[in-house]
């Protein structure tokens, strides 16, 4: 079993003369579909509002067979409101409500779980972040820790404090994605490889910082990698991301290195490997790029 934790909300996207679209977003939640489609058991641990929002999300988490735990509870469902630029990038206003209730982690999706997988606004916004927190240390000692700390800035008002909270779950994970946008906004003073190479140091076996149309570049204690961004028609970048570390978490558990016993291995993966995991996560972004909202591919179509 593969578990995300995290928040679920609705996109509305809006752009030149066409009427708003909404689409069932949080970058947790479309990593746990992202899975899914890539045909892992998956378990999504979030929460959305009894309304017709929420309803989407539970809805979509069905149609895409993915389990949940928490689920609808008495605040409204939280949204995302983006403008589209001329390239399909999208500037955001959100309307977030963030919190989880006390699980045991006995929990079967917590304590089956071969890896636990957060990010964003769940590891940034109290009150939620202190207790995913607490789960993702319950987690560790049997499961890989996945993180794409997905910065949002116009939710972030200490900027210090965001650094502190996102360096303390790169230091609980084992693998990390990160956008050069992430990595340049926490460090300015820095490139995002130098940050990368830094991130290195706190812990994870990987980190891979992705460039959006230039291709990601990934490091491992063996060296780095880099490989091209396939070239399509973009419909816009939503879900981009997340598509990303879907597959690059889908390519991992085909290879057998998921949950602690493997973290060995993972530790020592060498270049090739890390290139081969690149390619395939560059091509699962590459597809979500080219249709509308984050709807990220299943196995037969990156193949």
């Amino acid at each position: 079993m593969l578990t995300v934790i995290g928040e679920a909300l609705v996109d509305v996207l809006s752009g030149g003369i066409s009427a708003p679209r909404t689409f069932v977003g949080g970058s947790p939640l479309n990593v746990a579909v992202g899975l899914a489609k890539l045909g892992h058991p998956t378990t999504f641990i979030g929460r959305w509002g009894r309304d017709d929002y929420g309803a989407m999300i539970s809805a979509s988490l069905a149609s895409n067979d993915v389990h949940y735990i928490y689920g609808p509870d008495d605040a409204p469902t939280s949204t995302a409101r983006g403008i589209l630029d001329p390239v399909g990038a999208a500037s955001y206003t959100f309307d977030v409500h963030w919190d989880l209730p006390v699980l045991p982690s006995n929990t079967p999706a917590l304590a089956d779980a071969r890896l636990v997988h957060t990010g964003s606004l769940a590891t940034l916004l109290e009150p939620g972040v202190s207790k995913v927190r607490r789960l993702i240390e319950a987690a560790r000692p049997h499961a890989t820790i996945s993180y794409d700390p997905n910065i949002r800035p116009s939710l972030i008002t200490d900027h210090a404090r965001a650094v502190t909270e996102v360096e303390g779950f790169v230091a609980l994970a084992d693998v990390v994605r990160a956008s050069d946008s992430d990595l340049e906004w926490l460090y300015p003073h820095r490139s995002a490889k130098q940050t990368a190479a830094a991130w290195l140091e706190l812990g994870p076996a990987m980190v891979v910082a992705t460039y959006g149309s230039s291709g990601p570049w990934g490091l491992v204690k063996a060296g780095t990698a880099r490989v091209d961004a396939p070239v399509v028609d973009v419909a816009d970048t939503v879900g981009a991301g997340d598509s990303f570390i879907s597959a690059m978490i889908s390519a991992l558990e085909t290879r057998d290195l998921l949950g602690s016993a493997k973290r060995g291995a993972l530790h020592a993966l060498d270049t090739d490997t890390l290139a081969s995991i690149l390619e395939y996560a560059a091509r699962a972004a590459a597809i979500t790029v080219s249709r509308p909202g984050a709807n990220p591919p299943m196995r037969g179509e990156i193949a």
